[in-house]
């Protein structure tokens, strides 16, 4: 197997991060503009909140540093490691997946219990992956 496939799924991870924060800019700069908000109205985390009435994508922006992070760390390792296994790419893009998912729905019509079996299931496959990876590392 190739040792640098297992940083595809980042790159898509990085790409969906990157379509979220094209959609956060563009409907925080859109609201701005319509609403005439000057940019100094909402420099702090809570005057944004109380003016700029669309949150779903700054929400969800903030979601792909979580988990992810975890997601993110565990590529690595593998990679540096030579721990790569199928299993571990499958999980790392079953992951990707699911939190495309999750983004598509909390940036949408955002409904919670949606988002929440999207968000689960994803968090499952990270915490199998990390298994699998602790497999191979650990004695």
């Amino acid at each position: 197997m190739n040792a640098n496939a297992i940083f595809l799924p980042a790159l898509a991870m990085v790409a969906l991060t990157l379509v979220v924060w094209l959609r956060m800019f563009f409907m925080r700069v859109g609201q701005m503009k319509r609403e005439r908000i000057h940019p100094q109205a909402v420099a702090t985390s809570a005057q944004a909140t109380a003016r700029l009435t669309d949150s779903r994508a700054a929400d969800n922006f903030r979601n792909l540093f979580e988990l992810p992070v975890l997601f993110y760390l565990a590529l690595v390792v593998a990679a540096l490691t030579g721990s790569v296994t199928t299993a571990m790419l499958a999980f790392a893009w079953l992951f990707v997946a699911l939190r495309v998912v999750h983004s598509a729905i909390q940036c949408s019509y955002n409904k919670v219990m949606h988002r929440f079996y999207a968000y689960l299931a994803s968090g499952v496959v990270l915490w199998a992956l990390w298994a699998c990876l602790a497999l191979r590392l650990l004695p």
